[in-house]
């Protein structure tokens, strides 16, 4: 086993977004282990399929574990896996309360704790956590509440965790999407979801993936959140 090569962990990764940024930091060259409940075994050699719900603290530390034996390091932490679900505050029920906060955020807590703990050993590494354009600029239209709770915390803990690393030599940083062309929304609503964008459209997953790799190569870069919205978070339209 070689460890010259970095390697990336990216959670959420069967479809879309963290697809999207398998593909992307395979292109970079890196190796990539790749997390979701539903991945498949990947033939690939730098691929790395480990199945598995990330919220799950034993997910999590097998994630890292099992990049580090098979790859001998993490430079690179993807925080991609979420759920959004936009209801009036008052129809959320225990059940969508307690789904959407084990996953956006236990799903982020225990695998950078792990992932902080080996990048510390190696003297440095980076951290990505997605969030949404919603948690500055909410939009009357979509009640979003669980998103902002949830999405928010990780938004001021990319900021306090990149403080607290900052002399260390790991950066935290986050990207911040507005909707997405994701098989999460049906083509008919395209045209009222381009409408939240001041641009007029929907962003893409490669806009989404090239916005990560740009922190990636952002050496100077940190605790910043970077919004990939066609405008969304700049105000009122």
């Amino acid at each position: 086993m070689t460890t010259e090569r970095k390697v990336a962990v990216i959670t959420g990764a069967s479809q879309g977004i963290g697809a999207g940024l398998v593909r992307g930091f395979l292109d970079r060259g890196f190796r990539v282990v790749a997390n979701s409940r539903s991945i498949q075994p990947d033939r690939s050699p730098d691929v790395l399929a480990v199945a598995g719900d990330i919220a799950d603290p034993a997910v999590a530390e097998r994630v890292i574990r099992e990049a580090v034996t098979r790859f001998g390091r993490v430079d690179t932490l993807v925080n991609n896996a979420g759920a959004f679900l936009a209801k009036p505050f008052t129809e959320y029920t225990v059940e969508d309360y307690t789904r959407i906060v084990t996953l956006n955020l236990a799903g982020f807590f225990y695998v950078s704790q792990h992932a902080v703990r080996q990048m510390l050993g190696q003297g440095g590494g980076h951290i990505v956590n997605v969030t949404t354009t919603l948690v500055g600029q909410p939009v009357k239209g979509v009640p979003s509440i669980l998103a902002s709770l949830t999405k928010g915390g990780l938004d001021a803990a990319t900021r306090s965790l990149a403080i607290e690393y900052a002399d260390k030599g790991i950066r935290v940083n986050a990207v911040a999407p507005g909707v997405i062309r994701t098989p999460m929304h049906a083509p008919e609503t395209h045209a009222a979801l381009s409408r939240l964008h001041p641009v007029g459209r929907l962003g893409e997953v490669s806009e989404v993936v090239e916005a990560v790799l740009y922190l990636e190569s952002a050496a100077f870069v940190t605790g910043e959140t970077l919004h990939v919205d066609g405008g969304a978070h700049a105000g009122h339209w």
